[in-house]
């Protein structure tokens, strides 16, 4: 038996784990359920604001003593385990990051030396999705790369939109759990189209500008070769003068920026919810590598830290690249597979903390919260402070850090004094000075009042969604206006619609007039910012041929098909990298004379999703409806589509207007005629098919 409590012993007071009193417990209440009527901490004390942490003055850093800050995001960084709260669907690639040597002037990085070579990991990720989500859904897509430089590790942490939903970190949890499944039936898994989303950025204006691009084209991504990446914030660059300067991270993908149209995005979601991680990993198995330019806008260091009005240190804002112009300063190349996805893909842990010299972050307090979440995050997903320690997270660098033990220590620490300075290992490891390339913070004058405010620049919530919207192409805007309709008919709350009216009312008359007309609504009036210049840099749509490695050409062969001509256009696709997939009724082998081509699609396991051009080889009959769908689909979804031969007949019985931009028809596979396909799949699409000249 246990023995007695004694006189001077006593238990904690009955409550329940939201505070209440046991004993004061309603009949018939949760006493599990959250009490009171304000909100508190965790320790029960109320709070009269949680959307601004506690700065050194309205422009100052986030201060450590800010314990609801710190409370916040750590509780937030550990709700769940061991999957990522957020960026949990993700894939990755290995490579290498050669400089162009043009960015020594404004930085000391030795990575971006002239000719240097930087092995790499690049990771790319949905945010709102568990790891069994789709690709395809309509998210922000992480765009993280490791650089495992001679200086040590240097994480450029960013998303293939250049602007966050918020201004303060300290409100990442709220635009999380807004965003995620409603709490009560976990769904809408991966969609923002409900109503607690729509709720909070409606009522938190500052998110109007990511919005907009969320609800654009940029929201699904064709592939990830051909998605933009941005480091979101402002960095601080120092050059070896000790010279700052301003800057952001952009890369560019030397594919091009390509959008899915929201059709394929839903059947991709359907057909092959791997579609962009399984469309990377055979790009390159097949030769055709993701390739992406690093570009830096180099902005001048001021006091002010704005640059033509635009407040540096907003997260929701851009520099256009019209009057900031985007240099080139090196060039990544993901050319390797992982050879295991737990161990690297899920294993990898990045932080914005992970600096190197000649590169610092800026008062930006989306980014000051970063810098704490990360690193804490890592000490619950790989469960201790050793994560460093990992292979995929290990540097190039030698280490020596004098910490000690803890959860998953794998090396073997040798002395007696893991501690500075110290005379029983003759004060080893030594401190390393400038000359030594040790890290060192550029002297910065901080002070201010302790304060839970932003500046005042950061109340412009609208007129860079008015940029946006401005920027785009008739067709570019007819799928805004289709997304937010579309998001906003999952809406249950009429009030929440409306609303969400009322900020599009300020961003634009048209953008607003023609979303309430999808839903029904009058169209509110607002008062837009005026004198806005577009800028042609934020259109993804171009005239101009790209290249097609990496992408996808399906051939339609039946029984009596052309092998010679499939033989020829395989190998002037191959040519340029992109890879030929024979599509028929049945699998096996097709064979005449002397050629054979193996069926690797058969119409029952595939759709127009898997290719970005459908051509129909001469001989072959329509006489499966999946191959009438596959060739509307291809067709609506404005990709290349050509026949050669009696190929033609094929497609005008599918009613295909052969007539139409993008469709290639020839007598054989001859030269120009492959010439004639490869341009078309190099333009994308053929929007002209989408979108009648002169239509409103």
């Amino acid at each position: 038996m246990p023995p007695k409590r004694q006189r001077d012993q006593a238990a904690p007071e009955p409550t329940s784990p939201t505070g209440k009193k046991e004993v004061a417990a309603n009949i018939g209440e949760d006493r599990r359920a959250q009490a009171g009527r304000y909100l508190t901490t965790a320790q029960g004390v109320r709070l009269h604001d949680t959307d601004h942490s506690l700065k050194a003055g309205p422009r100052g850093p986030s201060l450590l003593e800010d314990f609801h800050l710190r409370e916040k995001i750590t509780h937030f960084d550990h709700e769940r385990i061991p999957e990522r709260v957020v960026h949990a669907r993700g894939a990755a690639a290995h490579g290498t990051f050669r400089a162009y040597g043009n960015a020594e002037s404004v930085t000391k990085a030795g990575f971006l030396a002239k000719g240097r070579e930087t092995p790499v990991f690049a990771r790319f990720s949905t945010v709102l999705g568990s790891r069994g989500s789709a690709d395809t859904v309509r998210d922000v897509r992480g765009f993280a790369v490791k650089f495992y430089t001679e200086e040590g590790n240097f994480d450029l942490v960013g998303n293939n939109m250049p602007v966050f939903f918020i201004q303060d970190g300290i409100k990442f949890p709220d635009i999380i759990h807004a965003g995620k499944p409603h709490p009560d039936r976990e769904i809408p898994q991966a969609q923002s189209a409900h109503d607690t989303f729509w709720d909070f950025v409606s009522l938190h204006t500052e998110a109007t500008h990511h919005v907009i691009w969320a609800m654009s084209d940029r929201g699904i991504p064709r592939s990830y070769r051909t998605m933009e990446g941005f480091g979101v914030h402002t960095f601080r660059l120092v050059n070896a003068a000790g010279e700052t300067s301003l800057v952001k991270f952009h890369w560019k993908p030397v594919a091009g920026v390509h959008s899915l149209v929201w059709e394929e995005a839903q059947i991709a979601a359907g057909a092959d919810p791997d579609f962009h991680r399984r469309d990377m990993a055979d790009g390159i198995e097949a030769g055709a590598p993701l390739e992406y330019e690093l570009g830096l806008q180099v902005l001048p260091d001021t006091e002010d830290e704005t640059f033509e009005g635009i407040d540096l240190l907003d997260p929701t804002k851009i520099v256009p690249e019209e009057p900031a112009e985007v240099v080139l300063v090196g060039k990544l190349t993901l050319d390797r597979n992982p050879t295991n996805y737990f161990a690297e893909t899920e294993q990898v842990a990045f932080h914005t903390g992970h600096l190197v010299p000649g590169i610092e972050i800026t008062n930006d307090p989306l980014m000051q919260a970063r810098m704490f979440s990360y690193l804490d995050t890592q000490l619950t997903r790989l469960g201790g402070p050793n994560f460093t320690q990992l292979p995929i997270n290990r540097p190039h660098a030698p280490i020596n850090d004098n910490l000690r033990d803890g959860m998953h220590q794998t090396a073997i620490h040798q002395g007696l004094a893991p501690y500075k300075p110290n005379s029983v290992d003759d004060d080893q490891p030594e401190v390393a000075g400038e000359a030594e390339g040790a890290y060192i913070h550029v002297p910065r004058e901080v002070a201010g009042p302790k304060i839970r405010a932003n500046p005042v620049s950061f109340d412009d919530h609208f007129s860079q969604a008015t940029l946006f919207w401005l920027s785009m192409s008739e067709v570019e805007r007819a799928h805004i206006v289709e997304a937010y309709t579309f998001e906003l008919s999952k809406v249950y709350e009429k009030p929440i619609r409306e609303r969400v009216l009322g900020v599009l009312a300020n961003v634009d008359a048209e953008l607003c007039a023609r979303v309430a007309a999808g839903l029904g609504l009058p169209a509110p009036k607002g008062e837009p910012a005026r004198g806005v210049v577009p800028s042609p840099a934020l259109s993804q749509l171009t005239t101009a041929v790209g290249p097609v490695a990496g992408r996808v050409v399906g051939v339609v062969a039946g029984p009596g098909a052309d092998l010679a001509g499939i033989g020829k256009l395989r190998k002037a696709v191959e040519a340029k990298g992109a890879v030929l997939h024979v599509v028929a009724q049945i699998g096996g082998e097709l064979k005449r004379g002397r050629a054979t081509e193996t069926v690797e699609r058969t119409f029952l396991a595939t759709r127009s999703i898997e290719y970005d051009a459908v051509v129909v080889a001469a001989g072959t009959v329509a006489n499966d409806p999946r191959l009438v769908v596959l060739l509307q689909e291809a067709f609506r979804h404005c990709k290349a589509l050509g026949a050669w031969g009696d190929g033609a007949a094929v497609l005008e019985a599918a009613g295909i207007d052969t007539s139409a931009a993008g469709v290639v028809l020839g007598d054989s596979v001859a030269k120009p005629y492959t010439t004639a396909l490869l341009t078309a799949l190099g333009k994308h699409r053929a929007w002209d098919r989408a979108v009648p000249a002169g239509s409103a």
